[in-house]
């Protein structure tokens, strides 16, 4: 599987490589000399590049979700950004921290990388924080002994078999699906030190945390912030421009 981080890096490096080479032919050679054609790519390509590596390890990452395991918060064909400087800045490919700047909150919508197959980007919802103790007993979440506020807002899908609620975490609401043909599978768990519990809105069709486990600190990427698009099919007109709660 193609590694897109790594090759954006590895052209950047290319390209930076035959632009300094030719900054330094420039002071040997006459103004109207000709170049080669891969040099004079090179040169043209490498600040462009240079800014999207930039703005794209540092700051803000688009992704595409690809699948219905955050609904109704994010739909399959949405394209959204990923604020990256808030969980601190880390080194491209490698993803070595060099610089903490801020630690994850409760309920943020959070991209990571997948900790059984860490090529892999997911999204899902951050539930539980290092050392919160999660319960999850007739499909309501506790945290550290608190029941999460819920309210129920109708019914979802064709046949009506999903629940709309609103769920509060920390004091921010955001919406979650239930299904009431689903077994409410119950589990207790402590979040481990330095790794954090997620779970997709979407609570009876997500893989999460309750099937593979924490999200290891290194592991997270970002928190997305923002839909810019939603395609599927078609645009969706009404989803473009809405911030992600």
């Amino acid at each position: 599987m193609l590694d897109f981080e790594a090759i954006i890096v590895v052209v950047t490096l290319v390209s930076g490589v035959v632009w300094s080479f030719d900054r330094l032919r420039r002071r040997h050679r006459a103004a109207d000399a000709g170049v080669s054609w891969w040099v004079d790519l090179g040169r043209s390509l490498f600040p462009v590049l240079l800014i999207v590596l930039i703005v794209r390890s540092f700051i803000v990452e688009p992704f595409r979700i690809p699948s219905g395991s955050m609904l109704p918060t994010l739909e399959a064909g949405d394209f959204i950004l990923v604020n990256k400087f808030g969980y601190g800045l880390r080194l491209p490919v490698m993803h070595t921290l060099i610089a903490p700047v801020g630690d994850p909150d409760r309920g943020d919508v959070a991209v990571f990388r997948y900790p059984v197959e860490p090529a892999q980007d997911y999204i899902k919802r951050i539930i539980g924080l290092p050392g919160d103790t999660v319960s999850y007993q007739n499909k309501r979440l506790t945290i550290n002994g608190e029941v999460l506020p819920t309210e129920r807002l109708g019914d979802w899908g064709e046949d009506a078999s999903f629940a709309l609620i609103r769920e509060q975490i920390d004091g921010d609401w955001h919406q979650a699906l239930v299904n009431r043909q689903s077994p409410a599978r119950g589990f207790s768990y402590t979040v481990p030190a330095g790794e954090y519990f997620v779970m997709g809105d979407n609570r009876d069709r997500s893989s999460d945390s309750r099937f593979w486990g924490p999200v290891p600190r290194d592991h997270l990427v970002g928190r997305a912030f923002f839909i810019w698009l939603s395609w599927n099919g078609g645009p969706n007109w009404g989803r473009m421009g809405n911030v992600i709660e």
